[in-house]
């Protein structure tokens, strides 16, 4: 494991906030998220949109549903649902410079109904049984107890309601000493705690109260994205290394590029996969 100390969900965001708007985002779709690629989407900005579509169908959202987007972004998932599957989504984060960026998005965008606010996840404001679904992609990670996210999740669901996650899964706990290493090189410097085997997701959901626990591994589907992001890591680290050295970046953006690094070599060593779980409560 890498010898620095790692930052908070607030830290990370806030200081890679320019980069992935230059490697990874642009101002009509505003994902932070991987991209899912199929026969609807062959490149890096339409598989980005595309997993929104994948989500969205596997929770079944309709017009006039409840969205309670748990971890929001940059507030393009927000945005895409109230377009395109006439939802009515709520964005919570708690990283203030995202929210910013989903306040001055939506003032560019006043059709479409969205509202953006400051709330934990695992800890919301809502009444119980508000929202007709709970969507979180690539955000649960940073729980630090995963079960807390799945009790808050079904606490705010109507009954009926459905939760979707995209999210990171490791093969086992532990993996062989190698892998998991690989893993807290990756993890830690996105701020990310640890991740859970998808039987502890299962078990979570269970005891929160879900039912109809449904894990998908959708590995082959984001694998381009994800080696699209190693390439390019791999490509503008000796860059970033002089940037350190004169000032121009800090240490969480370097360390940024290196755990995305470690990222792919952790998935190529089998120790996590990429999944999504839909439950009903």
């Amino acid at each position: 494991m890498q010898n620095y100390s790692y930052p908070d969900v607030n830290t990370y965001y806030r200081d890679t906030r320019f980069d992935y708007r230059l490697v990874w985002n642009r101002a009509d779709h505003l994902s932070v998220h991987f991209g899912y690629y199929d026969e609807a989407a062959k490149w890096h900005h339409d598989a980005l949109v595309n997993m929104n579509r994948v989500l969205a169908d596997l929770a079944g959202i309709q017009a006039g549903d409840l969205v309670l987007d748990a971890g929001c972004g940059m507030g393009g998932t927000c945005f895409w649902l109230a377009e395109h599957r006439q939802a009515l989504p709520t964005g919570i984060s708690i990283v203030e410079s995202q929210l910013e960026d989903c306040r001055r998005a939506a003032v560019r965008r006043p059709q479409l109904q969205v509202a953006f606010l400051w709330a934990d996840f695992c800890a919301t404001p809502f009444p119980d049984g508000h929202f007709d679904v709970v969507w979180a992609c690539e955000s649960q990670c940073h729980a630090p107890q995963k079960a807390d996210f799945y009790r808050e999740a079904w606490r705010v669901l109507k009954p009926g309601g459905r939760l979707v996650v995209a999210d990171f899964f490791r093969r086992q706990r532990p993996n062989p000493p190698e892998s998991e290493r690989l893993l807290l090189d990756w993890l830690l410097p996105w701020a990310i705690p640890d991740i859970d085997t998808a039987e502890e997701h299962r078990a979570h959901a269970t005891a929160a109260g879900f039912s109809e626990v449904l894990l998908r591994d959708v590995t082959p589907h984001v694998q381009v994205s994800l080696r699209n992001l190693h390439r390019l890591c791999r490509q503008w680290l000796p860059i970033g290394k002089f940037f350190r050295r004169v000032g121009i970046v800090n240490d969480v953006r370097l360390n940024n590029v290196r755990a995305s690094i470690k990222m792919y070599e952790a998935l190529e060593d089998d120790a996590w996969w990429y999944g999504m779980l839909r439950a009903v409560k």
